[in-house]
């Protein structure tokens, strides 16, 4: 590809900005592990709730949708697009308590919820698997898809380009900690966003606008195959019924996934206990969802479909992505995309080595091997740990072929676990052993299926096979572990429900030793708003894409079904006074 001097400067100028931040933020992000680690829980929700959707906008992630939508069309996102009923549980049911929990790390909240070494075993267990494996898989295939970017656009070596994202993203990150991972977080969703509006727009251009991409799609793959559909054909062999099922029926309550954790979890959960107060964490966690699944996938989608008509016989389909923006957009313009690019990789790479390493320094160097270090100690090791992080994660991008495949691996490995972490907050019976054996009957189900048994997860029905079985015996493990076990002690829970203050029946024998603790009383309430959103979400998803597809009037009217749920949700939480900001 042809890099201008314009292009190199609007990139050089992108990269100076990231640094300028995590230089200025790193007096304050280095004076403690609270600073360092959640922004001294300060943050106000629309610099929280940007900051959870950049992260999310990683540069894997338009290639992984090109994938999806030429091998299945539209519909094909519903692989993503079925973790809103998880996002928005969070919203409505957990994000205030997780900000009411106080907590460091979402692992630290296992010796908030449960006592002795059981408890202590989890969260040490946790922070290693998650830090570690789980973390390097995420570094690597984000990773992965930088290197196919560079390789197909940048005359320079790709390790060496690679290199030099992670070497700054390292230092901004490493430096000044999560205040400079959010603020450079919200800068580079807006560059990332400019990036993928402007090449949809030379993209769609370039096949004669939405009717002559229409005409195309129905002309090289007719009419019958349903490219358009925002839905699947129920029984086609890439949706069998088994498959949706399992995406709307099991995957959003019962799989863990980074970024859609039933419950909330991960760096998510690090936004929402990093700001200022509940308040903020549930407008942060909301506009969070209505960003990620209404803002952006548009511009990738279409840049998808024009893929598949300038480039229909390629054979790596993320690809189509990258050479939409070789051949078709101009000078200057290349820079701004490539920056996007950078920016987005930089954003979750940033975001994986702060969270990553507040898992090895809370919750096990400093838990378990040198709890009484000065602030300052901490901070530095945790400086030393992000390092880590980035060499573990070059270590694993070589031995990742598909971007999509490894979506599947974690949402197959992760099954049958969230159902445990809903009910932890509101049921009392849960104890540590619950989710040590929903943890271990999962991995240890889902790797026998998938590599004992040779189950292919990246085939659709064989994947809600390895889903449906693995629920089902990790789920009938963990409920009969929990009542074979003996409940936490009493303390502990009293502890736990006086601080969290969770609602609803299941803590009453509990809530009968503490009448003086005021709980929430609106769970009703939550669960309406939470399908509100859920209309609110998928109307203004469709609404959007119609529009853009020419159907003007079935756009307009599920957009006004968005407003109706839109101002539901707001007077419900106005009228329990939720619209109260503490500034």
């Amino acid at each position: 590809m042809q890099v201008s001097g314009l292009d190199w400067t609007l990139i050089i100028v992108y990269f100076i900005l990231a640094l300028s931040i995590g230089l200025y933020f790193s007096k304050r992000g280095g004076s403690s592990i609270i600073e360092y680690f959640t922004s001294g829980r300060s943050l106000p929700w629309w610099l929280a709730g940007t900051s959870m959707v950049a992260t999310t906008f990683a540069a894997d992630t338009p290639l992984a949708v090109t994938e999806l939508v030429a091998n299945h069309g539209i519909a094909g996102n519903w692989l993503w697009w079925n973790m809103v009923m998880s996002g928005l549980l969070t919203v409505f049911l957990f994000s205030r308590l997780w900000r009411r929990a106080e907590v460091l790390t979402d692992v630290e909240f296992t010796e908030l919820r449960y006592s002795g070494k059981p408890a202590a075993i989890l969260r040490g267990f946790r922070a290693l698997y998650l830090a570690i494996p789980i973390n390097l898989i995420i570094l690597g295939w984000v990773t992965l898809a930088m290197v196919k970017i560079i390789e197909l656009t940048i005359g320079v070596d790709k390790w060496i380009a690679v290199g030099i994202c992670v070497l700054v993203t390292l230092a901004y990150s490493g430096l000044s900690g999560l205040w400079g991972v959010v603020v450079t977080d919200f800068f580079q969703f807006i560059i990332a966003m400019v990036g993928s509006i402007a090449l949809a727009v030379f993209a769609v251009d370039a096949v004669g606008g939405i009717s002559g991409l229409k005409e195309s799609l129905v002309s090289l793959y007719g009419p019958e195959l349903g490219v358009l559909k925002f839905t699947p054909e129920i029984g086609s062999a890439w949706m069998p019924v088994t498959a949706f099922f399992v995406y709307l029926a099991v995957n959003w309550w019962a799989a863990w996934y980074p970024g859609a954790e039933p419950g909330g979890g991960g760096y998510i959960a690090q936004r929402m206990f990093s700001t200022k107060d509940e308040r903020h964490s549930l407008f942060a966690t909301l506009w969070f969802n209505v960003a990620h699944y209404t803002l952006r996938p548009w511009p990738w989608i279409l840049v998808a479909l024009v893929s598949m008509i300038l480039f229909p016989n390629i054979e790596d389909k993320q690809t189509g992505y990258i050479l939409v923006l070789l051949h078709y957009l101009p000078s200057g313009f290349k820079g701004l995309l490539l920056a996007s690019f950078a920016a987005a990789f930089m954003s979750t790479v940033s975001t994986q080595l702060n969270w990553g390493s507040s898992y090895l320094i809370n919750d096990v160097y400093k838990r378990f091997i040198k709890p009484d270090a000065s602030p300052q100690h901490y901070v530095t090791a945790a400086r030393w740990a992000t390092v880590g992080l980035v060499l573990g994660g070059a270590l694993v991008t070589s031995h990742m072929d598909s971007i999509a495949g490894a979506w599947k691996f974690l949402l197959a490995l992760g099954a049958g676990t969230g159902a445990v972490y809903i009910l932890r907050w509101f049921w009392w019976r849960i104890n540590a052993w619950s989710e040590i054996s929903a943890m271990a009957a999962s991995f240890v189900v889902s790797l026998f299926l998938q590599f004992g048994m040779g189950m292919d997860t990246t085939n659709a029905e064989v994947f809600a096979r390895v889903m449906l079985i693995t629920v089902a015996v990790s789920t009938l493990v963990w409920l009969s572990v929990t009542l074979m076990t003996s409940p936490e002690n009493e303390d502990t829970l009293l502890c736990f429900f006086r601080k969290v203050r969770p609602g609803g029946k299941g803590w009453k024998p509990i809530a009968s030793k503490a009448p003086d603790v005021q709980t929430d009383m609106g769970l009703g309430w939550d669960l309406m708003d939470w399908a509100a959103g859920i209309v609110l979400i998928y109307t203004t998803l469709f609404g959007v894409g119609k529009i853009i597809l020419g159907n003007l009037g079935l756009g307009i009217m599920l957009l006004g079904i968005s407003l109706l749920c839109f101002l539901f949700i707001r007077w419900d939480l106005n009228r329990r006074g939720w619209t109260a900001f503490k500034e």
